[in-house]
């Protein structure tokens, strides 16, 4: 800024604009958000790297790092990233943390790169340049106030321009998965071990071990104790990396715990047919209770690896639908409706017998839990070779179509059809581009 006296002067000219006084500096901050360092604290507790990829100037967005404190691994600009091959890119965008003065197309190469080097890449942008690499992310994230062309480029819109937003969806993300993953392990181990036992028992015993409305209230009172899994605590550790699916350690998990229920059910059926001398109603009843009360509490020891109750404690929804589920199985047969279930009355020492073996069943798969869990096909893999991640051009193509799309089928006739000529209008030619309206049409 600098001054001049300037009395009588009505009209000013750049020719005026001499003999000035400087009066100082005007200098336009941008600083970083107030909890923009928290943020990234949070994000990289999570085992996320951030990396800023940035059209401005180099000391610029070091500046920036600067003032949050953030350690970077390395500054590459655009000229350099164009010098170097797919391979020597590769490395040093791994390490780097900053690109700066990158071209929309080094943005989507870089993006490109990390990805193939075996790595899950999201990319926030909100402007037009960013479009690029939106597409090539494996996930595109952008914001409610960038440009149209961005938003219509991401994969997810944040309403709030926030990090601390991104940092909350990815452990939501990981809490869902972590809770899908115990319904999927209880499930299976619990399935598979009730249907071997309902097998063995049908060819051995000269009647059905549960008839089929049984066996369907059984289910239903089973799954309607789990919808609380979703809502249920998850423990810090499952939080701090990312989960993945594994179909072999499901698998081992099925072998192990399925047999072990088994176990517990042949247990039963000796104790209904040689101690109690159970008629079929009263065996039924007996094995409903105990099938009830084995799949449903087995929750409790599957839904951590550490001791339930003591170190992990479940949530008050999960545990108030588990004791539920299992005081009204354990009613049922008890009550007025038994008969028309097809139950009949139990003796008292039956429930006595039934609280001991449960106890011991809990114990045993809580045992079994850290043996399994201790054994080194459960413990976390080496870090594998890079594998390369494609997310091809259908996917693109499908999400930017999505919109203007409606579920349905084209029949045969209407794709072999000919095109009909507008009146008035020549029918186009073999090889003629036929241009159709400008404003989108469901298809």
């Amino acid at each position: 800024m600098a001054t001049r006296p300037a009395a009588g002067l009505t009209d000013i000219t750049a020719a005026d604009e001499t003999a000035l006084e400087l009066a100082g500096f005007l200098v336009f901050l941008d600083p970083p958000k107030v909890n923009a360092r928290e943020s990234l604290d949070r994000l990289a507790a999570l085992g996320i790297t951030v990396k800023i990829a940035t059209g401005d100037n180099a000391k610029v967005a070091e500046r920036v790092c600067d003032e949050l404190g953030v350690l970077s691994g390395g500054t590459l600009t655009g000229a350099e990233t164009e010098a170097m091959s797919d391979a020597e890119l590769s490395a040093a965008a791994r390490e780097a943390s900053i690109f700066a003065r990158v071209s929309p197309e080094q943005k989507a190469r870089i993006i490109r790169l990390l990805r193939q080097s075996g790595g899950a890449v999201g990319f926030m942008g909100d402007g037009v340049n960013d479009a690029l690499a939106l597409h090539q992310a494996d996930i595109g994230i952008s914001v409610d106030s960038a440009t149209d062309v961005a938003k219509d480029a991401a994969d997810v819109v944040l309403l709030d321009k926030d990090l601390g937003v991104l940092a909350d969806g990815v452990m939501e993300g990981r809490r869902i998965f972590a809770n899908t993953i115990k319904y999927v392990l209880m499930g299976t181990s619990s399935n598979f071990g009730n249907m071997f036992s309902a097998a063995t028992a049908s060819v051995v015993l000269s009647f059905l071990p549960m008839l089929p409305g049984q066996i369907l209230l059984n289910n239903l009172l089973y799954d309607t104790g789990q919808l609380a899994i979703p809502g249920d605590r998850v423990d810090k550790e499952q939080l701090l990396a990312p989960a993945h699916w594994n179909i072999s350690f499901i698998r081992r998990f099925m072998f192990l715990f399925g047999p072990i229920s088994s176990v517990f059910d042949f247990a039963t059926f000796a104790l209904m047919l040689f101690v109690f001398d159970a008629a079929p109603g009263e065996f039924r009843a007996g094995w409903f209770i105990e099938s009830i009360a084995t799949q449903t509490l087995i929750i409790f020891a599957i839904r951590t690896r550490r001791v339930p109750f003591l170190r992990s404690r479940p949530s008050a929804g999960l545990l108030s639908a588990s004791l539920g589920v299992v005081a009204l199985g354990i009613f049922l047969p008890l009550s007025p409706l038994a008969a028309v279930l097809g139950f009949d009355p139990l003796p008292v020492p039956f429930f006595l017998a039934l609280l001991g073996m449960i106890v011991v069943y809990l114990v045993l798969v809580e045992l079994a839990k850290q043996w399994f869990f201790a054994r080194a096909a459960q413990q976390p893999a080496a870090p594998a070779l890079p594998r390369v991640r494609r997310r091809g051009k259908d996917h693109h193509v499908a999400r930017r179509a999505a919109r203007f799309s409606a579920p349905g089928s084209v029949s045969r006739h209407a794709r072999r059809a000919p095109l009909a000529p507008r009146r008035g209008r020549p029918a186009p030619r073999r090889g003629n581009r036929v241009q159709g309206p400008s404003h989108p049409r469901k298809s």
